[in-house]
């Protein structure tokens, strides 16, 4: 009798690498697919949190006849003004936060640790790379995403009270009715970076008078003064370099600024408003993001979309001023 065993089959070396092989395929077809998605959905996120911020601002509008300035500065001293971040509490529910600042009491936000090391979870993109605290010898930070408007170059003067053209400045509460250019063709806020490595008090421009840099290289004879990386770290800081923005340069511009043979992007602060009673602060503060090619923008009108890297800067320099005269919508 002849007993027929049954053959058992099983994947040879060849097969199971073929496998192998084909599935690493799969993977890497669908992996870019995957991080679009969610890509898509952090954007949409971020779209989202600058739309609430534009409803605060309006809700403070009504309630208040004014959008809120961005810094508060006593005329002839030194101060660490709250930003107009701070005074949006109230209006992006988070009224328990607000009601930790005293402004009579603590007007100037180093008064209030609790508030400074808070996250504000609206101010921060959800692609934001660096979403975690910043310890000082004093105080803890949290960084913010969302910086207002400021305008083109001209920050502030604090021997006369002028201020730039952007809708917000130190000491001014702007209306709409000063809004010559039009609500849905100026900029309220913009996307920025936290940790953004910065120069800061140079001295220079160190007078009134100096037009905006046309270039890259017109703007680097103004570099100097003290570099660090902790640009946009202080949501609660009124400073331009921390709450603000300016449209120097068009979004996610790098301005090459060389240390110790590293190469870095960064942004520029004259002097920082409210560091000095005489000096003026011109600032190029770029808007800047992690979503490629792109930042969300928020208009005055309440309406958020992206602006691509490749706006004129001609028409990004003229979204940016309140009363230029020379409305342009993004395209």
């Amino acid at each position: 009798m002849i007993t027929l065993q049954t053959a058992r089959r099983a994947f040879t070396l060849v097969e199971l690498l073929v496998v192998i092989g084909i599935i690493g395929i799969l993977i890497a077809l669908l992996l870019p697919a995957v991080q679009f998605a969610r890509e898509a959905g952090r954007r949409t996120q971020c779209s989202n949190n600058l739309r609430q911020i534009g409803t605060a601002l309006h809700t403070y509008l009504t309630s208040v006849g004014r959008w809120p300035p961005v810094s508060v500065l006593p005329v002839g001293r030194t101060f660490e003004p709250w930003s107009g971040q701070a005074r949006l509490l109230p209006y992006i529910e988070q009224q328990q936060l607000a009601n930790l600042i005293d402004w009579k009491v603590s007007p100037e936000f180093t008064g209030n640790p609790t508030a400074a090391r808070t996250r504000v979870s609206i101010y921060i993109c959800p692609s934001e790379v660096n979403d975690y605290e910043r310890v000082t010898p004093t105080l803890t930070h949290y960084p913010l995403n969302y910086g207002f408007n400021e305008g083109t170059w001209f920050i502030y003067d604090p021997r006369t009270g002028e201020a730039g053209d952007g809708v917000f400045a130190p000491n001014k509460a702007y209306a709409p009715a000063d809004v010559l250019d039009g609500l849905s063709n100026t900029l309220a806020a913009s996307e920025v970076k936290a940790y953004q490595p910065n120069l800061w008090d140079s001295g220079n421009p160190g007078a009134r008078g100096n037009a905006p840099p046309p270039d890259l290289a017109s703007l680097s004879t103004y570099f100097g003064g003290t570099f660090d990386s902790n640009g946009h770290t202080e949501w609660v800081e009124g400073d331009v370099h921390e709450s603000g923005f300016t449209t120097t340069m068009p979004p996610n511009t790098v301005v090459p600024y060389t240390k110790d043979g590293i190469t870095y992007d960064i942004d520029l602060t004259s002097m920082r408003d409210g560091e000095s009673v005489t000096a003026p602060t011109y600032a190029a503060v770029t808007s800047r993001s992690y979503h490629p090619g792109l930042v969300n923008v928020l208009l005055l009108d309440n309406s958020v979309r992206p602006v691509t890297d490749g706006v004129e800067l001609r028409v990004w320099r003229a979204m940016g001023t309140r009363a230029g005269r020379e409305p342009q919508r993004l395209e």
